[in-house]
């Protein structure tokens, strides 16, 4: 009750700032003529090219998106077969996924959370898996990720002390948010153990994305363009400056420039939208400035140069003799140090360094930053560097040496992924075909097309091993595949009740995510995953026709398998150890959070070995504790009682049932 009522007021919220919403659009798009277009994309209506399937990572902006690369690489070493989708927010990080990744990814919008948006969103790229740059918790994404059984992985997340206090103040929005993200991997320990008293428990420590940053291959080229203009120059990069600090580097710098008459003050400001004030600031203090956007150099007697462009902050960095990173002057809590200290440069900062007080603490541990409390400290502290190349670097060379000791977060989280997904990213395709849609396992089909949910085909391939007949019918089919043979099991999807009766095997719409076929695939594939014995899944298909659809299934046949019904009714009565294992199997299905709506005798499989099977998930789903888990119990013990009265012998005692009783809870204990 309480979450629903969190996510009423959560879209109530929505709905009440999209006037608001529009109007900041509206804002900066007079000032960035591309905050205006692709809207369609902001409100889940995807581009026709855009292709369905794969993984998606979201990284908010360029920071972000620069820190993903060397995962996006890896991850795509790591599934080949798998299409990357990039999503971002800003028209700046679009353009760095453009320019640093091109075809090798697809790129779109991430919607804005409503929930039609992220709805369309997800039903047209159908991903896999979707992993999420640093501290981006999106309510609605994560919630219709999570029930239509799509993992969400948080990377590179970050919590300082400030941002854990708000997110306690407003737990009504991110507990919810926080227990739906599949696995949550922090850059630190502080932030993990900030992540687990927020009550996220599947944490990992895996190091920060950014220690491993992918320099762009045109950064040499420029080194070379920029080298001889500079090599006379005492260059100090500010990077990433807010409004508040521009004014205060002009002014210290026309007091630097006294002592330093070949310095040049770099300015690179934080936002596009203030490139043209920050240069009326320089003209106003009577400075000599150059423009990034004007082309050329900057000349000899040029005192401010203004980099208006985008994407180019890191070879200014490269090019720095020292780098003050901004937003630390202000309030805003600092911006990332990583870039430059990879190039082994001396480092300044202002106090304000919450963001990142992790990486800059471990810094100052090591002499290898300069922090300052104040514009006149700041100056100080520049003079003193500017006069002492040694000191400089000295303090560089110690700064790129705990760069690199931090490095392998990529490796951990690539792992760390995989440990989560299992074979799912290495073995499951997503293929459409006109109104139809695919999901098969690789390793055991080539391709996939409507013959193989087509009981006579496999009629025609004298593949038809036998038949299960109940409600409807399933199909017991062998495959051959690469030499082994797969024993799978047929099932066309039917309705019950008195809808079957007028219309027997279509649905009312919904979209491929949520359809019968596609939510029993993704369960089964989950629960595999969590270690539960359940069975494979191996092909799914959902046919849209009209406002309806039909929808089949193939899994992997349990070789050896009975049911618990067939069992005491033809050959015996079930031992003590079995009647708890029937238990434990049950407990286990439970503590993993799944409801199996239609649990009965027959859906309960006993093989050869004495392992316990669970099938049949259709309509199951994924839910928090609560009074479900004992009607599940009763309505298996409803028909065990059924079986009794209908079939002669059934070798069923109600004293049974305490053994069964005996070994749930004997697993639940555990």
């Amino acid at each position: 009750m309480a979450q629903a009522l969190s996510r009423f007021a959560y879209q109530l919220l929505l709905y009440i700032g999209l006037l608001p919403l529009l109007g900041y659009l509206l804002w900066r798009s007079l000032r960035d003529k591309r905050y205006r277009q692709r809207l369609a994309e902001r409100f889940g209506w995807l581009p026709a090219a855009v292709k369905p399937g794969g993984i998606v990572v979201h990284a908010v902006s360029v920071g972000e998106t620069i820190a993903a690369i060397p995962l996006i690489k890896q991850l795509q070493q790591q599934y080949p077969n798998q299409l990357i989708t990039v999503t971002g927010t800003t028209p700046t990080g679009s353009a760095t996924i453009q320019s640093r990744l091109g075809d090798s990814v697809q790129h779109c919008y991430l919607p804005f959370d409503y929930p039609g948006a992220v709805c369309r969103f997800l039903n047209r790229l159908q991903p896999q898996l979707i992993v999420i740059l640093e501290t981006e918790l999106w309510p609605n994404l994560l919630q219709q990720s999570h029930k239509a059984m799509i993992p969400t992985v948080l990377v590179n997340a970050r919590l300082s002390a400030r941002s854990a206090s708000g997110y306690r103040r407003f737990a009504w929005l991110t507990r919810p948010a926080l227990q739906q993200v599949s696995l949550l991997l922090a850059q630190d320990r502080a932030s993990a153990r900030r992540f687990r008293a927020l009550g996220h428990t599947r944490v990992q420590v895996a190091g920060n994305l950014k220690f491993e940053l992918s320099l762009p291959a045109n950064l040499q080229p420029g080194k070379e363009i920029l080298a001889p203009a500079l090599a006379e120059r005492l260059v100090w990069v500010a990077g990433s400056t807010h409004e508040g600090e521009d004014e205060q580097l002009i002014q210290l710098y026309r007091q630097l420039a006294q002592q330093f008459s070949n310095l040049l003050l770099v300015l690179v400001p934080r936002h596009p939208e203030r490139f043209n004030k920050v240069a009326g600031l320089v003209t106003d203090a009577g400075l000599n400035l150059w423009r990034r956007s004007a082309g050329g150099l900057p000349a000899a007697g040029t005192q401010v140069a203004l980099i208006d462009s985008m994407g180019e902050l890191l070879a200014w960095y490269q090019q720095a003799s020292l780098v003050f990173i901004g937003g630390s002057l202000i309030g805003r809590g600092g911006h990332n140090p990583l870039e430059a200290i990879c190039f082994g440069k001396a480092v300044q900062t202002g106090p304000h360094y919450f963001n990142f007080a992790d990486a800059y603490n471990q810094l100052a541990q090591r002499q290898a930053v300069s922090i300052v409390e104040n514009a006149s400290q700041l100056q100080h502290n520049t003079a003193h560097l500017l006069a002492d190349s040694a000191l400089r670097a000295q303090q560089g060379e110690r700064a790129r040496q705990f760069y690199q000791s931090q490095q392998g977060a990529v490796a951990r989280s690539s792992q760390a992924i995989a440990a989560l997904c299992g074979d799912s990213l290495q073995h499951i395709r997503r293929h459409a075909d006109g109104s139809q849609l695919y999901w098969y396992r690789t390793d055991i089909f080539d391709d996939i097309g409507a013959t193989k949910f087509d009981p006579r085909w496999w009629q025609q391939q004298q593949a038809v091993t036998g038949s299960s007949t109940g409600r409807n019918t399933a199909w017991f089919v062998r495959h051959l595949h690469q030499g082994r043979q797969h024993h799978l099991v047929l099932r066309h999807y039917y309705r019950g009740g008195l809808a079957g009766k007028v219309n027997k095997d279509r649905f009312f719409y919904q979209s491929a995510l949520y359809s019968r076929a596609m939510q029993e695939f993704s369960l089964l594939q989950w629960m595999r995953q969590q270690g539960l014995a359940v069975p494979t899944p191996v092909a799914a298909r959902y046919q849209q026709t009209g406002l309806s659809y039909r929808a089949d299934l193939l899994i992997e046949r349990i070789n050896g398998g009975r049911d618990l019904a067939h069992i005491l009714h033809n050959e015996r009565a079930l031992t003590e150890q079995e009647l708890q294992a029937v238990g434990a199997a049950i407990a286990r299905l439970h503590d993993a959070g799944v409801d199996h709506t239609d649990l009965n005798c027959r859906n309960i499989l006993l093989d050869n070995s004495g392992t316990i099977w669970l099938i049949d998930f259709d309509k199951c789903r994924r839910r928090l504790p609560g009074d479900w888990q004992q009607q599940n119990l009763q309505r298996l013990l409803r028909s065990f009682n059924k079986e009794q009265t209908k079939l002669s012998p059934f070798h069923w005692q109600p004293a049974n049932w305490q053994n069964v009783i005996k070994g749930y809870q004997q697993q639940k204990s555990r």
